[in-house]
């Protein structure tokens, strides 16, 4: 790609999370859980400075979990209120069996992270 196309984004915040699903082994929600703690450290003020709006935010989510394939994608792009929200899954995280192994404490990590274009 030629200078004159390439798009560049600045990084901004990058913001982590833990999300937990106790029973169910629901992947999703334990995905959507770790989104919301991550944004939720956060208080973002300088929209004025950058004379930027919440709504021209890119929004990169990294989504760390024992079975990636197991999350509805746009479900966790739903947990953002703003921006353009892309989402991606990895193995990561940890699955606790339950005693009987019917069952499981399902840990999903995530990453937020958000750019603007120059």
């Amino acid at each position: 790609m030629s200078e004159s196309h390439k798009i560049n984004k600045n990084r901004y915040i990058t913001e982590f999370g833990m999300g937990v699903d106790v029973h169910g082994k629901n992947y999703t929600l334990a995905a959507e859980r770790a989104v919301f703690d991550a944004i939720h450290h956060s208080s973002l003020n300088f929209f004025k400075t950058l004379k930027k709006s919440p709504r021209e935010m890119l929004i990169d989510v990294l989504i760390g979990s024992p079975n990636p394939d197991m999350i509805d994608t746009s479900k966790v792009e739903k947990a953002l209120p703003y921006g353009t929200v892309s989402v991606k899954t990895e193995l990561g995280g940890l699955e606790i069996p339950s005693e009987d192994g019917k069952d499981a404490i399902v840990i999903v990590n995530a990453g937020v992270i958000v750019h603007f274009l120059e």
